[in-house]
């Protein structure tokens, strides 16, 4: 009997134990299947950029759909590195990964192939073998299991520097991260948009501030550049470049100053951003899900989603707008969507100073 005791006694210790255990795991659902999967790039799922709005459109499409899903974040930037978090992923039960980003050209490249039957959504990119020293550059290819988006950032860029000027900004500035391909469209689109309302209203003394950081990093450079061009009398900057955005911001709230965000809606970031030259990032993510879902995945195909299919944008209901309005934004919108506008891009123009500009000065920071 006192042995039965003892037994019970001890039960009655180890089984709340053991619940408890089970209840504060750091991942108690470490042994479920995700089938929906999405694997950060440098950033994190709330880096209010890339990430977070791919994973928007992600979470959005499981929580409706009540689909399990699950974000990865590699350890470090390199290909060795996404690829672990791919494999990861796939051994988690994904049956679709999104990868946001140019960085994940060659992991995808051959995730493609060790996992044939897993989809993939590579946003910003095109699968390739990342060997851009060989004569004629990366080999490309994209198999029937990858769905590759791109985005008119030129568009984008256009309509921001254009609300811009036609809001009664007559000084800007453009702070790019990287000189990557989308990066350098929204500069170049930026500009053009800021000539084009120029000649609308008969404006000739419109000044631009241009300058690449070479990284997606806030940094003090960054934040003193930028605090360098309010003090000299540049209005508002396009921040162009991940967390450079937030040291654009921060120089600009102590100068009191206004800045455009990029690929997100930025205005819950800072009281100073006016508006934010957007990707529809979660909505692309999203409709590419519902694609596989139903049936119809755009496999082996690379797309641009531009103003026709309401791929960018600007989040009119959250712009801070003084004088442009929605009638304005819809007017210049609609002649993106029937093509009567021609801007130029990183495939037209192989530097911002090679743009024909008349009524707008451009200054290239080094």
């Amino acid at each position: 009997m006192k042995k039965f005791l003892v037994v019970l006694l001890a039960l009655a210790l180890v089984l709340p134990l053991a619940a408890c255990n089970k209840d504060t795991d750091p991942d108690p659902g470490q042994e479920d299947k995700y089938e929906l999967a999405l694997v950060t790039d440098i950033g994190t799922i709330d880096d209010k950029s890339f990430n977070q709005g791919a994973w928007e459109g992600l979470k959005k499409y499981a929580e409706e759909k009540n689909i399990t899903y699950k974000y990865y974040q590699p350890a470090e930037k390199t290909t060795a590195a996404y690829l672990d978090s791919i494999d990861l992923a796939v051994k988690g039960g994904a049956k679709l990964i999104v990868c946001p980003g140019f960085l994940f050209e060659p992991a995808v490249f051959e995730a493609q192939d060790l996992y044939p039957d897993t989809k993939f959504i590579i946003l910003d990119g095109s699968p390739n073998d990342g060997d851009w020293e060989k004569e004629g550059g990366p080999t490309y290819r994209i198999e029937s299991n990858v769905y590759s988006v791109f985005y008119a950032e030129e568009q984008a860029g256009f309509l921001a520097g254009y609300a811009a000027v036609k809001d009664g900004y007559k000084k800007l500035g453009f702070m790019g991260g990287m000189a990557v391909p989308a990066v350098v469209r929204f500069g170049y689109g930026f500009v053009q948009g800021a000539e084009y309302a120029a000649k609308e209203m008969g404006i000739s003394d419109i000044e631009i501030m241009y300058h690449y950081t070479g990284t997606f990093e806030a940094s003090p450079e960054a934040k003193t550049l930028a605090a360098g061009w309010y003090e000299a009398g540049t209005e508002v900057i396009f921040a162009c470049g991940g967390a450079v955005g937030n040291s654009v911001m921060s120089a600009a709230e102590e100068a009191d100053k206004a800045v455009i965000g990029v690929d997100v809606d930025q205005s819950n970031e800072s009281r100073t951003v006016i508006t934010s030259s957007m990707k529809m990032l979660s909505i692309s993510v999203y409709d590419g899900i519902e694609a596989f879902y139903g049936g119809t995945f755009p496999g082996g195909q690379s797309v641009t989603l531009d103003a026709k299919v309401d791929g960018i944008g600007l989040p009119m209901e959250t712009s801070k707008f003084k004088t442009f309005t929605q009638e304005d934004y819809d007017a210049i919108y609609a002649k993106l969507v029937a093509g009567e506008i021609d801007i130029l891009k990183d495939t037209d123009k192989t530097d911002a100073s090679d743009i024909t500009l008349t009524v707008t000065k451009v200054t290239f920071v080094e």
